[in-house]
């Protein structure tokens, strides 16, 4: 690990030792960064599908104006998670938080244009400039975490993620208050103002680091790594179908006002908020548990989805509590696939001959936020259709579906990894192994 060159004192840490001034400036700074990033991604979910619906779009098409988010965070998160090196990992984080504040604050000024093609073609180019953002903010801020931390990944991402849930906690009840008292522009202009602050403060607070170029990535060619990849595309894209569905569901099923459907949504983020740091501990303390933790978690996940509607051919009718109750299951089997499988990307990169430097670092981040984008495409996309064709007690079966299908191939992973440590025989750089 390569150390800063501003200080002596700032390198990385034994687990045992204290955390160091540049690890806490860096802790606080990417507190920061996902806080304020998530607050102001997850106050569309209240009241902006309802709004779009008046503004002349579909279900199909509020799916996409979600999806597109997605594709775009994906494409970012590749090529950004490329050249971080080049760019470097301060610069890249500053730019994607400024891209960001701006796009949400016009975000805000929708609400002023014509209803049809015009108002859904400024969602669409707004959402996406938003996403590269996003992702530039996103990639960076999880390759300087997991840099400045390399002992402790999972425990580090874990507590951050206390950050990111109350991102997703308090985005949603206060995007829906607001546009319940003031109309649509306050939300956007508040929270994009906030994020915008969050600019010089980060500049500030933020130290910078001397990093190195490593070798080019090669990650999908191992098995494990597409194993864990699925897992991670079927934990967004259930996100991203409730993003996109739940409100209007929540909205004609039960008659509740979008500043109740934010309160709603606390039942999935708060389990996931208060989860996380624990999870993380356990992962870090104890990696075998690993493969475990993201089994438990599809299963849990699969569950929640098919209980959330619930599925129509168990004949149980919908009522508030279950919808509410499931959401809190599905928040915590969520974070028990999302926080383990950084770590384990990253354990299987530096297996295969990957240096450990910033690189590689940029290389894992860029692919996790790549997958992860394409789930948070597909999961409003098709969710949106199969929503608008069929309902969606069935779009969340077929949510159930993939998790369960995650399920499957995690067992496969945890039987491959104790196959290869049983079996030191075993050539595990074999072309057929993954």
């Amino acid at each position: 690990w390569i150390e800063p060159a501003n200080t002596s004192e700032e390198s990385t840490s034994g687990p045992n030792q204290r955390m160091t001034r540049y690890q806490i400036l860096t802790l606080i700074s990417m507190a920061s960064v996902n806080f304020s990033s998530m607050i102001c991604y997850s106050i569309l979910g209240p009241f902006f599908p309802n709004e779009a619906m008046k503004k002349g779009a579909s279900q199909t098409v509020i799916g996409l104006i979600f999806g597109c988010y997605a594709l775009c965070n994906l494409m970012g998160s590749l090529v950004l998670g490329k050249y971080i090196v080049q760019i470097g990992a301060k610069v890249m984080l500053i730019s994607g938080l400024f891209v960001s504040s701006g796009c949400t604050i016009l975000f805000g000024l929708l609400d002023r244009v014509p209803e049809g093609a015009t108002f859904i073609t400024l969602c669409f180019i707004i959402r996406s400039v938003d996403a590269l953002g996003f992702s530039a903010a996103m990639t960076s801020s999880f390759a300087i975490s997991a840099k400045v931390f390399p002992n402790n990944i999972a425990t580090v991402l874990g507590s951050l993620e206390i950050f990111t849930g109350l991102g997703l906690i308090l985005g949603p009840p206060i995007g829906g208050w607001l546009y319940q008292s003031f109309g649509y522009e306050v939300p956007f202009m508040a929270l994009g103002c906030f994020l915008f602050l969050m600019v010089p403060f980060n500049i500030y607070i933020l130290p910078t680091a001397d990093p190195t170029k490593d070798s080019f990535f090669r990650l999908f060619t191992r098995l494990k790594i597409v194993l864990i990849c699925f897992a991670i595309f079927t934990l967004s894209s259930g996100l991203g179908f409730l993003d996109a569905t739940l409100s209007i569901y929540a909205i004609d099923k039960f008659d509740l006002s979008p500043g109740y459907v934010g309160l709603l949504l606390l039942g999935l983020s708060l389990p996931y908020c208060l989860a996380s740091p624990l999870l993380g501990i356990v992962s870090d303390r104890f990696p075998s548990t690993r493969p475990w933790l993201m089994v438990l978690g599809g299963l849990s996940t699969a569950t929640g989805f098919w209980f959330l509607g619930p599925v129509p051919i168990l004949q149980i009718q919908s009522q508030l509590w279950l919808l509410v109750f499931m959401l809190g299951v599905i928040g915590f089997s969520l974070s028990m696939i999302a926080i383990p499988t950084f770590p384990e990307i990253l354990n299987c990169a530096y297996e295969n001959g990957f240096e450990e430097g910033l690189s590689t670092l940029g290389l894992v981040s860029g692919l996790f936020g790549a997958v992860w984008s394409i789930g948070m495409f597909c999961g409003p996309t098709l969710g949106g259709f199969t929503t608008q064709q069929l309902s969606f007690e069935w779009a969340a079966s077929v949510q159930g579906g993939l998790a369960f299908l995650a399920v499957s191939m995690a067992i496969y992973l945890s039987y491959y990894t104790h196959f290869n440590t049983v079996s030191p025989a075993f050539d595990t750089n074999d072309a057929t192994d993954g």
